[in-house]
């Protein structure tokens, strides 16, 4: 079902491509009696995918066809649940009107391109939704009044390893997707919660977020700052979505923390701070020490350091603030993408320990 990439990774189909073809075919069975099976849907960019049905049942007055996800080689975490979708006879006039059953959540907070209340399924995926059921009921001759209801087989427990709880999606995982097409390791998941979590934290007022690289910085800047879950943004590796987001959505002011490997690279303008994208530099660590004063042996020595801990714990036993000198380059990289924009940056340098070893 899935299709290999370029790169010899299999795409995959997103959650909101499977809810479409779940309701396409259990539409179909309500109009009908009879489920397709498989079912083909239609996508942007001419692809037309065809699911196989897990399940289906069909009720006096509701029908439900499940499929199950494939996210290709990509590591999603909703690879192999299933999707499933109840369709029932809607009020006359009504449209489209989407539920969130088990398993999928509901928008409790603003800021999110859904309304509070709403069942936590993406307004792209409810378009192709409403095109499909548009077209079996013009094919079939229905009315398109119905109710799309959308589950996802073991949901609740699988949103709490996503985003959804720290931006106010309850009770299970969101129905997502701009294209229907999941790209291995392409990482707009990740992304694209970033900016819903700077959404979020903007429409509750907080005038103070944190970009993390880890859980370990997180729990730092929460003990120093005492901020709220939802100014939290889990920024991992994706230093340049943090900020180019707040360069045209600004919130007054950000503080970035992570450890000296990965604030070392940002210090070098690295925006992408993935092991596999980019390095530490030991040359430009050793000419901040120079430029620092520091003595021609330990220039030396961090020059030659095995990692940036290493040269970290050279300068500590030396005297000499490498951690304060990363966090200020690292501060002015990032000005230096927000362009202007009102946000007031501060840069927390730290151990694996927890311990700040830097600041600006």
């Amino acid at each position: 079902m899935a299709t290999t990439t370029g790169t010899g990774l299999r795409s995959g189909w997103t959650t909101g491509a499977c809810a479409t073809a779940a309701t396409t075919a259990a539409y179909t069975a309500l109009l009908t009696g009879e489920f397709p099976d498989p079912v083909t849907i239609d996508l942007p960019k001419d692809r037309h995918p065809a699911f196989a049905l897990a399940t289906e049942r069909l009720d006096d007055g509701a029908a439900t066809a499940g499929v199950v996800k494939d996210a290709g080689d990509d590591p999603d975490v909703t690879h192999g649940a299933l999707v499933s979708v109840r369709v029932t006879h809607g009020v006359p006039g009504s449209g489209v009107t989407f539920r969130a059953g088990e398993g999928v959540g509901t928008v409790t907070k603003p800021g999110l391109p859904l309304a509070v209340g709403e069942p936590a399924i993406n307004p792209m995926p409810r378009q192709f939704i409403r095109e499909h059921v548009a077209a079996v009921a013009a094919r079939h001759g229905g009315t398109g009044d119905v109710v799309v209801e959308v589950s996802v087989e073991h949901g609740a427990e699988l949103a709490r390893r996503t985003w959804n709880p720290r931006l106010g999606i309850l009770g299970g995982l969101s129905i997502l997707g701009t294209t229907g097409v999941v790209v291995p390791y392409s990482c707009s998941a990740w992304i694209d919660s970033i900016r819903r979590g700077i959404d979020v934290a903007r429409a509750a007022g907080h005038p103070h977020v944190a970009a993390c690289t880890g859980s370990t910085s997180e729990r730092v800047v929460v003990e120093r700052f005492g901020l709220p879950e939802d100014a939290l943004l889990d920024m991992g590796d994706f230093a340049g979505a943090v900020l180019k987001y707040l360069g045209r959505h600004p919130v007054p002011r950000l503080t970035i923390a992570g450890g000296i490997g990965k604030l070392a690279k940002l210090a070098d303008g690295h925006l992408d701070l993935h092991s596999g994208r980019s390095q530490v530099s030991f040359a430009s660590l050793a000419d901040r020490v120079r430029e620092a004063g520091g003595a021609p042996g330990l220039v030396d020595g961090v020059r030659n350091a095995n990692t940036a801990l290493d040269a970290l714990q050279q300068c500590r036993a030396a005297g000499l603030p490498l951690g304060d000198l990363v966090a200020a380059a690292a501060r002015g990289t990032a000005l230096g993408v927000l362009r202007g924009a009102p946000v007031e940056v501060d840069v927390l340098v730290i151990d694996r320990a927890g311990t700040v070893v830097g600041q600006n």
